[in-house]
């Protein structure tokens, strides 16, 4: 007799398994947890820029290449460098930036240096059962309905 494993059982062991194997090949390659080249900000660089890059879509009413964006006026404008400070250190991250310089992003704000609780923000969806607890988590910190 076999069990059915409900979807959110297996992507909560999805990644138990996928902490498991960064643990593992941090700890055998000598790989920094914490620090300026370390797994823990490497992870919060991944998961802040795209979130960026979604406000920017949002933002400008387009995707990325999408042909909306074609003499629409304002549009996408390169990306810059910008160094904030958390909890375990300086992270950099690339913010993306449109032509008339009017986007302001909410996750990461405008000549805000220093990130608290991104760790919370990044991690504990991680842990949550389902899918409202999720959205109403991201409806908390972008301020959306």
């Amino acid at each position: 007799m076999t069990e059915t494993l409900d979807p959110m059982d297996q992507l909560k062991m999805d990644h138990q398994q996928l902490a498991q194997q960064l643990h593992a090949q941090a700890k055998a390659g000598g790989v920094e947890l914490a620090g300026p080249n370390g797994l823990l900000n490497q992870l919060t660089a991944n998961v802040l820029e795209p979130a960026l890059d979604a406000e920017m879509d949002e933002h400008l009413g387009y995707e990325k290449h999408h042909v909306k964006g074609r003499n629409a006026g304002n549009s996408r404008n390169g990306r810059r460098v910008k160094t904030v400070l958390k909890e375990i250190g300086p992270v950099e991250i690339e913010v993306p930036r449109d032509t008339d310089a009017s986007f302001g992003p909410q996750i990461v704000k405008k000549r805000q240096r220093r990130l608290t609780g991104v760790d919370e923000i990044i991690l504990s969806p991680c842990e949550w059962p389902d899918h409202r607890r999720i959205g109403a988590h991201f409806d908390d910190v972008y301020g959306a309905n």
